[in-house]
């Protein structure tokens, strides 16, 4: 074995030992009037943000863009981090990441495009702040409003 190979190895071997991160990605995205795009999963019980789990070695970014074209049939591109939280382990969940990217506002054409393509989404809804807040789990409703927030001040919002 070269040196080369022996190095390999001994990172190969550290990276396999290393923790790995559960990481969310979701969308926070507008019609032209403000209100926000929600969804209504079928294996929850409150409505969410667009997005979804990133999958092994896909960017946080591509993995909110791909869930949404899988789930709704929309493409965006996903902008600048909004909110960026650390949950730790609750339940039979290990830690996780989650980020809330700005997903931009759609067009009316690209609001008339949207249908549900994913059987895990059971309807969508463009709802107010407020209420939409009120169709959210408490944590949720926490982010959303905290990204809403860094839309208008620019500055991204991390918690633990």
């Amino acid at each position: 074995m070269t040196d080369d190979e022996e190095r390999f190895a001994y990172l190969a071997e550290g990276n396999a030992r290393q923790a790995r991160k559960r990481v969310a990605a979701d969308l926070l995205i507008r019609d032209d009037t403000g209100r926000i795009l929600l969804v209504n999963p079928t294996y929850k019980d409150h409505w969410d943000l667009p997005g979804g789990m990133v999958e092994s070695n896909e960017p946080p970014r591509a993995a909110g863009v791909r869930e949404l074209a899988e789930e709704l049939g929309l493409t965006v591109t996903a902008g600048r981090v909004l909110v960026l939280d650390w949950v730790g382990p609750h339940g039979p969940w290990d830690d996780q990441l989650v980020f809330i990217f700005d997903g931009g506002t759609l067009s009316p054409a690209q609001v008339k495009s949207i249908r549900i393509c994913d059987p895990e989404i059971g309807e969508y809804a463009f709802a107010e702040l407020t209420e939409a807040k009120s169709m959210l789990r408490p944590d949720m409703a926490q982010r959303l409003a905290r990204a809403h927030d860094a839309l208008a001040t620019g500055v991204t919002d991390y918690s633990e």
